[in-house]
């Protein structure tokens, strides 16, 4: 069994120590037995309406050395458990918008969104990484971002990795995700914990951006094991066993991964469109 949840919050704009601090501060509540995985929200250090490359140049940070990462892998060794956490991350002249793995040992892994939304493309770098599965020692986990959701090759390239757990970072503004990662975990038949932010921004006359919340965690059938409200705080940790994931068989004649059809499927061709 494992004890994995999320924390639905809003950050404030450029604000990286204080929002580190008060979102540490509220994770402190947790009894060092109390939990074994929390997942934060995408750009959860910083908030997400950029209007210039400079700020996300001023706002972004090393991984592993950074500011945010150090305090992630303090937090995790002190309470014995895992983060995943989304940052804007620098690499040298590139950024990305990424998640961070951290454990109690320290940090573990990095994703680099692969699937950029909307003014994304302006600021960050696509990642190029693969979807790859990290074992935690009560599960193994794998990494997508907010709008990586959007494309089902994601969750089904973290489910052939082996991944039991799809840890999910967000800052969701389109209506429809929520609802999707049900049919993305029944289709790959693995939990999801999506994390997302509450509140809205709106900055250098930009449009608002409003954020739907409804954080949530998702079972392997399909069913909602918990659901957020759209503008709550919350802080939720669900126990469940991430063995269900490793069990494909849909019924006596049907087995989900071994029933592909890989050979017929145009994965990786240029759309005609």
């Amino acid at each position: 069994m494992i004890r994995a949840g999320f924390y639905q919050y809003k950050p404030v704009f450029g604000e990286i120590r204080r929002n580190v601090e008060s979102v540490l501060e509220r994770l402190n509540e947790i009894d060092r037995e109390e939990a074994d995985l929390i997942v934060l929200p995408e750009l959860f250090n910083s908030g997400y309406q950029f209007v210039s490359r400079r700020e996300v140049s001023e706002l972004s940070e090393g991984i592993p050395d950074g500011f945010t990462t150090g305090r992630l892998r303090e937090f995790a060794r002190d309470k014995k458990l895992w983060l995943v956490a989304g940052l804007p991350e620098r690499s040298g002249k590139s950024f990305y918008n990424s998640a961070v793995l951290v454990g109690p040992k320290g940090p573990v892994a990095t994703y680099r969104k692969v699937h950029l939304f909307y003014e994304e493309k302006l600021w960050f770098n696509p990642g190029a990484n693969r979807f790859r599965a990290y074992n935690i020692g009560k599960a193994r986990i794998g990494m997508m971002v907010c709008f990586d959701w959007f494309f089902p090759e994601a969750a089904r390239s973290l489910a052939l990795a082996g991944a039991e757990i799809i840890c999910h970072p967000s800052n969701l503004v389109l209506p429809h995700c929520p609802d999707a990662m049900v049919t993305r975990c029944l289709e790959n038949r693995v939990f999801a914990i999506t994390a997302n932010r509450i509140g809205s921004e709106q900055r250098g006359g930009r449009e608002r951006l409003t954020y739907i919340g409804q954080s949530e965690i998702v079972d392997p059938q399909g069913r909602i094991l918990f659901r957020a409200h759209r503008d709550r705080e919350t802080l939720k940790i669900v126990e469940f066993d991430p063995r269900e994931a490793r069990r494909k068989r849909i019924n006596r004649y049907n087995e989900l991964m071994r029933d592909r059809r890989t050979e017929l499927y145009n994965t990786g061709r240029k759309s005609p469109f």
